[in-house]
């Protein structure tokens, strides 16, 4: 394999950042050294991490590597999803509608608010006591 025939995508999730590589071969994914069966015990988990490749059929093309850092488990299947959506766009342009349609490209930005002086959390106030 040489590196022209490597694709990459970074995806961002919350906390979380996935750096995605794809490479021709038959399906393997690989996150942090570990299989995808291994990293996400959790079905919904791996479903989300997959739906780029089963909406573009190219599920058995590419063996993928991925380096995923941050965030608790969600976010990194969410980033991992936005990462190879991204390499996928590389692959082939013309991939990107389809993908768009299904909202993969677009980044979710929604993150943690930061919690306030005076209160509880971001925006739990502590009672109000009028006497």
């Amino acid at each position: 394999m040489s590196e022209a025939t490597t694709f990459y995508g970074t995806g961002r999730r919350k906390t979380a950042t996935a750096r995605v590589f794809l490479r021709q071969g038959s399906g393997e994914i690989q996150v942090n050294d570990r299989t995808l069966d291994e990293y996400f015990p959790n079905e919904v988990l791996k479903m989300i991490v997959k739906q780029p490749l089963l909406l573009t059929e190219t599920a058995e093309t590419f063996d993928i590597h991925v380096t995923v850092k941050g965030g608790g488990s969600s976010g990194q299947a969410g980033a991992i999803r936005h990462g190879i959506t991204r390499a996928l766009t590389q692959y082939d342009a013309e991939l990107r509608g389809t993908l768009k349609a299904s909202g993969f490209v677009t980044r979710d930005p929604r993150k943690k608010e930061r919690k306030k002086y005076g209160m509880k959390g971001a925006r739990a106030r502590y009672q109000f006591s009028k006497r």
